[in-house]
């Protein structure tokens, strides 16, 4: 077994997935400090709806490509073209700013800064993946960071928190690292829980997951 091959079964048995399938996305992730920035601002809506399905702060991420439940034999042959990818791209100087939620289900943080590079990074990443044949729903890119999801029936929640976010903007920063993620979403009712498979500095290095 080769290493991308280790990578992929090592996160798949770290969610508990006995099945051979691992949900897989392309995104990139803010550094720690502007992930802290956000999370001071976010304070009062922590304390005020604490019934909010909170996402780690170390699982924020931006998603690029989302490539749903893959069979774990497809993931490997991702890794080079990726890798080859990342080496020929340039940090894209991006920032947080204010908050939204679609349909008041989801709350998130706004996108600033590069987002014609982002967008062409987004589509480059997707034509990777087309090209191994890999299929995937393509939805239009909507640059954000999610944030928190509403219980059932209770929405209003994530609107208010939103609002709060109205003012927030954050410092900008370098996004110089492309992350393929597998994470159990939709296995079961405990919180979501992402892992790097691997993960690749842009103009080069490779970095594994748990690295």
């Amino acid at each position: 077994m080769n290493k991308s091959s280790e990578a992929v079964s090592e996160a798949a048995a770290h969610e508990g997935m006995s099945a051979p399938t691992i949900r897989v996305f392309l995104a990139l992730a803010p550094p720690d400090d502007a992930k802290e920035e956000l999370a001071r601002a976010l304070r009062p809506a922590y304390a005020a709806y604490p019934r909010l399905r909170w996402n780690r702060i170390e699982d924020w991420h931006i998603t690029l490509a989302f490539l749903g439940e893959l069979p774990v034999t497809t993931v490997p042959p991702l890794v080079p073209p990726l890798a080859a990818l990342a080496e020929r791209r340039r940090p894209l100087r991006l920032a947080l700013h204010g908050g939204g939620h679609f349909d008041e289900r989801v709350l998130w943080s706004g996108i600033e800064g590069d987002l014609e590079g982002l967008h062409r990074l987004a589509a480059d990443v997707r034509g990777v993946v087309r090209e191994c044949g890999v299929p995937f729903v393509e939805r239009p890119l909507r640059p954000h960071l999610t944030l928190a999801r509403a219980r059932r029936g209770d929405h209003s929640a994530v609107a208010e928190a939103a609002a709060g976010l109205d003012t927030f903007a954050g410092r900008g920063w370098d996004a110089g690292r492309l992350h393929l993620v597998g994470s159990n979403a939709g296995r079961g009712p405990g919180p979501i829980r992402y892992r790097d498979i691997e993960a690749w500095d842009f103009g080069g290095g490779s970095r594994a997951q748990g690295s």
